[in-house]
């Protein structure tokens, strides 16, 4: 007997069990009876009942969820193949919904490969290449310094934010009746492929090149323009610096000149005074203890000695 009241406590137990569940914070839930949906969807937290052994809980996530979709080599419009990688957040925003036609999350992700693959193939095709890759028309850097001919940068009507507001709003338009919503999709990478990014790395180079080669042409025209108006300038002041020169010893000259003049016309007596001092100027700078002098009768040298010598 006690037996059997183990086996009923047990059971009852194991009945209890299965009619009690938890709903966590982060989760919400449907419940099915057969295989079927039955009741509300079930989004608030708390311990909750059900019907044991007949009726099942399926749990989804509240939270925003991950799809992260694999790099395609796609074409442009102009005919340029680039790879995208994109990148997208959703979120199951009918729990009822999304079991009648997706079921789970690795259904869901199925699903979004489809849509926002396809999407993504769309836009891409439908935008040339520089529509994709630029968001805006900005300037390049540095442009001012440029000819107007030189700012290669072509205008865009679309750009590549406006790409991506559409790629989101028709995925979001496809996946209205899945009991999901997408609530942002971002473009993770635009690349080239190998043979484009090659012709563009290489045209790169030779714009490059050539705008440094006109640079290095204008700078070496600058410096022989400049190296000509030193040269000028240089003669211009050595020109003028001579003229200055010749001109104060010129007045130099007259100067000295008049001086001379000046007093060789004083009196006779001045004159005698003066001519003594120009011949001791000339014995202080012409004779010294080693020299021996010949002197003629007629000359001054031998007039001041002979001079000297009678008292005068």
């Amino acid at each position: 007997m006690r037996i059997v009241w183990i086996v009923i406590v047990l059971i009852g137990l194991a009945i209890l069990n299965s009619a009690l569940y938890i709903i966590q914070e982060p989760e919400q839930a449907i419940i099915t009876q057969f295989g079927k949906p039955v009741g509300d969807p079930i989004d608030t937290p708390g311990l909750k009942f059900k019907i044991p052994l007949i009726q099942r809980v399926h749990r989804f996530e509240k939270r925003f969820l991950e799809w992260d979709g694999d790099a395609n080599e796609l074409p442009t419009k102009d005919k340029r193949f680039i790879w995208v990688d994109t990148y997208a957040r959703w979120r199951i925003s009918d729990p009822l919904q999304f079991f009648k036609r997706l079921r789970d999350e690795r259904g869901a992700q199925t699903r979004l490969d489809d849509i926002l693959d396809g999407e993504t193939r769309n836009a891409i095709a439908n935008h040339e290449l520089v529509e994709v890759i630029r968001s805006s028309n900005r300037q390049p850097v540095n442009s001012e310094a440029l000819p107007e001919d030189e700012v290669v940068l072509a205008s865009i009507d679309t750009g590549r934010e406006r790409i991506r507001a559409e790629v989101l709003t028709k995925s979001q338009e496809r996946t209205s009746d899945l009991g999901i919503e997408i609530l942002d999709v971002q473009f993770k990478r635009i690349n080239y492929v190998e043979d484009v990014r090659r012709k563009v790395y290489e045209r790169m180079i030779a714009e490059r090149q050539r705008i440094a080669d006109r640079f290095r042409s204008e700078g070496q025209g600058q410096a022989s323009r400049i190296r000509g108006e030193k040269d000028r300038d240089l003669k211009m002041i050595t020109s003028e610096a001579y003229r200055q020169a010749r001109e104060i010893i010129g007045r130099a000259d007259a100067q000295v000149t008049r001086i001379y003049a000046d007093a060789y016309n004083q009196s006779a007596q001045s004159r005698d005074f003066y001519d003594f001092l120009r011949t001791m100027e000339t014995y202080k700078t012409t004779v010294d203890s080693q020299t021996t002098l010949v002197l003629s009768t007629q000359g001054d040298f031998y007039k001041w000695l002979e001079g000297s010598g009678g008292g005068r």
